[in-house]
């Protein structure tokens, strides 16, 4: 079966390894916030706790499960939830606290995460997201055909990343081992039920980097302050063709601001640095959607591309996207 688990839920088996068994994912896999991670949800479905553990900690199997029902609630009750080792430590200790020494550190130790006395001092707070922003999405490398026009994308983030895996719906946990399980029998019928289940839910099961499966939730984004040529207009075309050159195959950083009429959201992208809107906009592929967002940055680079007569610029009277779509309610 190889990687045919999903690395969130499951952790790695192979093909000699009974799928009823509890899983480590410390030690004996990888390490860190998401190994902690994939444990604490696979316990709110099994209730089982990773089988080598006790060989790092004294407390009796019946307390570890003590242990892992009190930090699902404290990973679900963070917001955000850790995304790094110094975060997961503080985690585990703050909510550990009554609970032995011993304990505390051999579960640190367990899953190579930093002890109390190494853990640096916390620094005077920064804001993780721009002001405004909601949530913060890293994806999975982005596909060509995951782009609909010149501002609209479809992305992918992996449920294994320890800011989406507070999120999946039980039903979608449960799914994912029933149909990996159904793989494993060779019974495809029904591991193509509990996939619609997962794809129903807005999730889908994908094809990582290493061929193993990855349970990842899809988000459709519509690029924040920017309005592109519709595909049928002229430039629409190039517009398009100009994001997927600047995602494809990359991961991207989208920090989310909201939700449009279209259930899709509002966001900037940016990959490997480059924030996108503003390459679309210098390069004359998009107009500054100034309706609904004032940045006077997007302002400037669409005045530049303006003067450069760039792109759609290359025209005299380019028609706005918004009047365009409204024209077309109106049936002209």
């Amino acid at each position: 079966m190889g990687n045919s688990l999903f690395r969130f839920l499951c952790g790695k088996f192979s093909e000699s390894t009974p799928i009823d068994e509890p899983q480590s994912f410390g030690p004996h896999g990888d390490t860190g916030v998401s190994a902690l991670a994939r444990d604490i949800f696979h316990f709110e479905i099994t209730s089982q706790v990773p089988e080598a553990l006790s060989q790092s900690v004294v407390s009796s199997k019946k307390a570890q499960a003590n242990w892992y029902r009190k930090l699902l609630v404290a990973w679900r009750e963070a917001k955000p939830p850790p995304t790094t080792p110094e975060e997961a430590s503080r985690l585990v200790i703050r909510t550990l606290k009554r609970h032995q020494k011993a304990d505390v550190e051999g579960l640190l130790a367990y899953y190579g995460l930093p002890l109390r006395n190494t853990l640096p001092e916390i620094p005077a707070a920064q804001p993780s997201k721009p002001e405004g922003a909601k949530d913060e999405l890293q994806t999975l490398p982005v596909d060509a055909k995951a782009v609909a026009d010149g501002d609209t994308i479809t992305v992918y983030v992996d449920t294994a990343d320890p800011r989406e895996s507070a999120k999946v719906p039980r039903g979608v946990h449960e799914a994912a081992i029933d149909r990996a399980r159904a793989r494993a029998v060779k019974d495809y019928k029904k591991a193509d039920a509990l996939q619609k289940v997962i794809t129903d839910a807005g999730y889908r099961v994908i094809a990582g980097p290493n061929n193993e499966e990855i349970v990842a939730r899809k988000y459709r984004i519509r690029l924040r302050g920017i309005d592109a040529p519709e595909s049928s207009m002229p430039f629409g075309k190039e517009a398009k063709e100009e994001l997927v050159k600047l995602v494809q195959g990359k991961r991207l950083k989208v920090y989310v601001f909201g939700d449009d009429l279209y259930g899709r959201c509002v966001g900037d992208i940016y990959c490997n640095g480059v924030f996108v809107q503003e390459q679309m906009l210098k390069r004359g592929l998009a107009w500054h959607y100034v309706g609904y967002d004032q940045r006077p940055e997007l302002a400037r680079w669409e005045n530049d591309a303006r003067a450069a007569r760039v792109g759609l610029w290359a025209s005299s009277h380019p028609e706005k996207p918004w009047e365009w779509r409204k024209a077309r309610r109106n049936g002209a």
